[in-house]
């Protein structure tokens, strides 16, 4: 017995001696105590709570290099690894917690349309209920600042840019071709259906070194990545109709189909044109996407076909009977992306597009072939240190492939261009604090035609001036290759470049939105040739110039007035350049120095009606008066148009939606002196 009392001694006396003491005080960044704070060593059942002096003590049993971790609601986690001997009268300081709700946004140059968004300007279903838009992503966007609407042609023009400087995304995967082709002075649209994307992010400038190869803008549009439940759409329209559906199973799998049919003969009939359809516009489209949610990560394949063709007799100020014009188009386009988060917050994302584009144009007996394949890969990587420290690697490959083919009584032309060029970027996001944040990176550009190396430095900062207020600023060089009509006459001409300089505010507040933002943009090595038009004989050079700036506006008020919502927005612009076949600096044809636009919408709950109106303001663009002197020297009168649409619940799985655009048959002035009346109708029946 006396033993065993001895040797209780003993282990009892040797457990003491292998405690070791860990205390300090855990305080914020403004030197307060934090009570109530988790401290514990990872990895064992060792931790206690600090007292209201931020104090705290406890033992523990282990003897060498531990991992103590300290956590509180609002605060990064504090992590410290030490010899546990060392860990006695430790201070903790606590930084306070950076997330996507409570922080300073970097935005400058960035309009958004998702659910997601913080600073979103637009919401998803902002793009098929807009009054104007006719279900088409371009005319929802148009309505924001930055843009300037060109009705004879709809592509974006953004900022003093023309349509060939904004490149379009699904996905992160580059679109070679994201309108339908039409000739001049008939509007295009959009080839992608709205209701399979989720976000949308609308850059006007200033834009992140992930993307490249555009001057002006960038569109991002990303698919839906999980579906909230199955559905049937039903679209009857007065110009044609589509069918789309969604399935889900297994709880991991979902595929999503569109198709639609659109035949403009009826609406020809209807409205006088001043152009004389030999054939009216007709069209066949389709798309896919599947999805397949991983336990890391997501997969999905994106596909879409369209095929259209026309023919006109198109009025021309200079020949009587007009000049026939036909077109007929092919295109597929699609791709792949695979998102996976990897250990130590890493996450990578792959993605491969692949396009194919076929046009067969005959202009008064002349025909035209042309044929473009290409391709984009991409992988990039992101990795997360904290809240406070991101950044992402990314490396992509572009390779295109034209070929333009032209008879001409009976003589053949060819003409090729095959152009590989590749591309790597890095940025690094740093948030001091949640008032103020920091994004640089670079990119590097290798042309292949041209053999050369080009480097574009990005940046951008944001600081809080106060809850609801914001200030951000943002600069960034720019490049991008000449179109492939142009390389096929000239490989070796070097890229175009742009500069961008930018200052943004923004105000939200209780669903109320005020963003007011000014921008400069430095372009040179603008293209320019010596002859009417491109061509085999044209001298081609890269001496051109010129600039753009200018004031937009955007104010969106969900709150004030019970059941309505409504967006005002203005632009204001100042451009000239000297580029293409320019005789003397001028400001282009396809930019006008005023553009205002109001959007409202309005839910009548005894109807179950919702009611929209959308009226657009662009003041005259130049052109050239063969009564005057000198190179555009007149304007066209201003573009004004009212759109109504009434959309009305029949019930949970039924919607009937009139739209009516240009009410008041407003005149629309073509820069070659041809007036037209634009008034379209559509109804449209969703059935699910």
């Amino acid at each position: 017995m006396k033993t065993l009392f001895l040797l209780l001694i003993m282990t009892l006396s040797i457990s003491s001696l292998a405690q070791t003491i860990v205390s300090g005080q855990v305080i914020d960044e403004k030197n307060i105590p934090v009570l109530g704070a988790n401290v514990y060593l990872k990895g064992t059942y060792d931790g206690t709570t600090t007292d209201i002096d931020g104090k705290f003590s406890f033992e523990t049993t282990e003897t060498s290099t531990v991992t103590l971790v300290a956590s509180f609601i609002g605060y990064e986690d504090y992590i410290q690894q030490s010899d546990v001997r060392e860990l006695n009268g430790v201070e903790i300081r606590f930084r306070e917690s950076v997330n996507s709700l409570n922080s300073v946004i970097l935005n400058a140059g960035t309009l958004s349309a998702g659910d997601s968004s913080k600073a979103s300007a637009l919401k998803p279903l902002d793009i098929v209920t807009t009054a104007g838009a006719v279900g088409d992503f371009v005319g929802a966007l148009q309505t924001l600042p930055g843009t300037s609407a060109n009705p004879d042609d709809g592509r974006l023009f953004v900022r003093g840019g023309s349509g060939e400087e904004t490149q379009v995304f699904i996905d992160n995967s580059r679109v070679f071709r994201p309108f339908v082709p039409v000739t001049g002075n008939i509007p295009t649209r959009g080839r992608f259906s709205p209701f399979l994307f989720d976000g949308i992010s609308f850059s006007t400038g200033g834009y992140s070194a992930e993307y490249g190869d555009a001057l002006s803008s960038v569109l991002l549009l990303n698919t839906t990545d999980i579906p909230i439940e199955e559905k049937t759409d039903l679209q009857i329209m007065s110009v044609g109709g589509g069918v789309g559906n969604t399935q889900i199973w297994g709880g991991k799998n979902s595929v999503s189909v569109n198709a639609s049919y659109i035949n403009l003969g009826p609406y020809n009939q209807l409205i006088p044109q001043n152009n004389q359809f030999e054939d009216p516009y007709e069209s066949i489209s389709g798309e896919a996407v599947y999805r397949h949610q991983l336990e890391k990560g997501m997969f999905k394949a994106y596909s879409a076909y369209s095929y259209s063709n026309f023919s006109i007799l198109q009025e021309d100020v200079n020949i009587e009977d007009g000049i026939f014009f036909g077109l007929k188009n092919g295109n597929y386009y699609g791709n792949l992306n695979y998102e996976q988060r990897l250990n130590n917050d890493w996450k990578m994302e792959n993605g491969l597009s692949l396009a194919h584009d076929r046009n067969d144009i005959n202009v008064a007996g002349t025909d035209v072939d042309t044929r473009e394949n290409a391709l984009h890969a991409k992988i990039k990587l992101r990795k997360r240190y904290n809240n406070y420290f991101k950044i992402h690697y990314g490396v992509e490959q572009f390779i295109i492939n034209y070929k333009e083919g032209v008879v001409i009584e009976d003589n053949a032309f060819e003409s090729s261009v095959n152009s590989s060029n590749s591309g790597v970027f890095t940025e690094a996001e740093v948030f001091l604090s949640k008032d103020l944040a920091f994004k640089a990176g670079v990119r590097a550009d290798y042309y292949g035609l041209s053999e050369e190396l080009l480097i574009s430095p990005r940046l951008s900062a944001a600081i809080s001036v106060s809850k609801n207020w914001q200030a951000s600023i943002a600069y960034g060089q720019f490049y991008q290759q000449a179109q492939n009509n142009i390389l096929q006459y000239n490989e070796q001409l070097a890229p175009e470049s742009a500069e961008h300089y930018i200052l943004n505010f923004l105000y939200q507040k209780d669903g109320r939105m005020l963003r007011a933002e000014t921008y400069y943009k430095n372009y040179s090595s603008l293209l320019t040739y010596d002859t009417d038009r491109p061509q085999f004989d044209s001298n081609f050079e890269v001496n051109g110039d010129g600039y753009a700036t200018g004031l937009d506006i955007f104010w969106r008020d969900e709150k004030t007035v019970k059941n309505l919502d409504y967006w005002i927005s203005y632009s204001y612009l100042d451009t000239e350049r000297q580029y293409l076949n320019f005789q003397e600096t001028a400001t282009p044809n396809f930019a006008s120095s005023h553009n205002f636009s109001a959007v409202g919408k309005y839910w009548v709950e005894d109807l179950k009606s919702q009611i929209g109106i959308t009226y657009n303001y662009t003041s005259g663009r130049t052109f050239t008066n063969p009564n005057l002197e000198g190179f555009l020297n007149d304007k066209t009168t201003s573009f004004q148009s009212l759109n109504l649409n009434w959309a009305y619940l029949i019930d949970q799985q039924k919607i009937v939606f009139l739209s009516v655009t240009n009410i008041l048959g407003r005149e629309i002035s073509l820069i070659i002196n041809t007036v037209i009346h634009l008034i379209r109708w559509a109804i449209l029946i969703v059935d699910r």
